[in-house]
């Protein structure tokens, strides 16, 4: 399915589950900045939007709610997302304000949440370094996921790697993070390989290093 179709989707299925101030803060906060990070970082990472919640409310120490820009809610996991524009509202931010902002971060922290911030210059001009770092963090955070948990040890640890790198590895890689023979290096980048799980990233007849595959991805989701 294409993205703007399980995009549509994906937000159509939230506003039908909200009511009040909740559906209309999806309807409203939800804007440019949030689905160009949907579009151009979270998709391309994951090619699936399972567990993300936009425009999430929480309570907040005022005994009120706040709204998370997104929020992944997964095995145990509580992530917030939140896109950070430099617009005038920031730039002329008042000392009371500037307190707030940092309560409410160390208030999630404290509530158990992960928080990782993207400004918008980095989800439009570099969405590759937002991809690497959502890929690293889901790599070490949900590594004993159930689906991975349903491959062998070594698919298992390999998988890891490419996830905390966000690179494509090649048989040298892996040597030196198993500590085995480069014969065995490129058996097991084959293996993968056929079961869909990797893809070449260089060389053609002889590939010289691979990277996860869209399925390879979904391990992590």
């Amino acid at each position: 399915m294409a993205f703007e179709e399980q995009y549509s989707e994906w937000i159509a299925r939230h506003l039908a589950s909200r009511q009040g101030e909740r559906a209309r803060r999806l309807e409203e906060g939800h804007g440019h900045a949030e689905s160009l990070f949907v579009e151009k970082v979270w998709w391309p990472s994951f090619w699936s939007l399972d567990h993300l919640h936009p425009e999430y409310e929480v309570n907040d120490f005022k005994d009120g709610y706040r709204y998370l820009d997104f929020a992944y809610i997964r095995s145990g996991l509580l992530l917030a997302v939140e896109i950070d524009g430099y617009g005038p509202h920031l730039r002329n931010i008042s000392r009371l304000q500037f307190s707030d902002h940092c309560r409410r971060q160390n208030d999630l922290i404290l509530d158990g949440w992960m928080v990782l911030r993207f400004t918008y210059d980095d989800v439009k001009e570099s969405p590759r370094y937002c991809q690497q770092t959502l890929q690293q963090f889901m790599g070490r955070w949900l590594g004993e996921g159930k689906l991975v948990q349903e491959i062998d040890y070594v698919e298992k640890e390999i998988i890891r790697l490419f996830l905390r790198t966000g690179r494509p590895l090649t048989p040298g890689d892996i040597c030196r993070h198993m500590r085995v023979e480069n014969k065995t290096a490129r058996k097991w980048l084959r293996q993968m390989a056929d079961k869909n799980w990797l893809e070449p990233a260089r060389g053609s007849e002889r590939i010289r290093s691979y990277q996860l595959s869209m399925e390879g991805k979904r391990f992590v989701i």
